[in-house]
């Protein structure tokens, strides 16, 4: 039984939409969401300020606010679970330099506008979080032609 109202229907919704290496900042104690991702087949990543293997779930130690970007490189979302907004607005630079979509389960209305992202409101049950998209991709320019011999 989840200790986290609308948790079965978080990580439903996280299964139908992404893939691969998903990654919860900030674990804390309640880890119901990753459990369930982890049920459904997805890989999970928990990070927190220290190492720890809470409910047969290994958290890795990391500092958003100064992160090792390895960890984050190839999930396609990075999610958590009542965060405060400086954690959201750390979330969105790590996310911006590794391409991945942002999910925040706020507390309350506390949800922090994330530069360069798009925000929607989605309700899954009993479920409410929001969902921070990319408005645009980045494009890498072409290398410049060489000129032609003897211009």
């Amino acid at each position: 039984m989840s200790t986290l109202r609308g948790a079965e229907d978080l990580a439903e919704y996280i299964a139908r939409n992404y893939s691969g290496l998903v990654v919860e900042v900030g674990a804390g104690h309640v880890l119901d969401v990753a459990a369930a991702l982890k049920a459904r087949g997805l890989q999970v990543l928990l990070t927190d300020r220290e190492d720890r293997l809470s409910g047969g779930l290994q958290v890795v130690a990391d500092d958003i606010f100064s992160p090792r970007l390895q960890l984050y490189r190839g999930a396609k979302l990075l999610y958590s679970i009542r965060p405060p907004l400086e954690l959201q607005l750390a979330m969105g630079r790590v996310a911006a330099e590794t391409g991945a979509d942002v999910l925040i389960r706020p507390l309350d209305d506390e949800v922090a506008d994330l530069p360069g992202f798009s925000r929607r409101l989605v309700n899954c049950g009993q479920a409410r979080f929001f969902i921070f998209k990319k408005k645009f991709k980045l494009r890498r320019r072409p290398p410049p032609h060489p000129a032609p011999p003897g211009s």
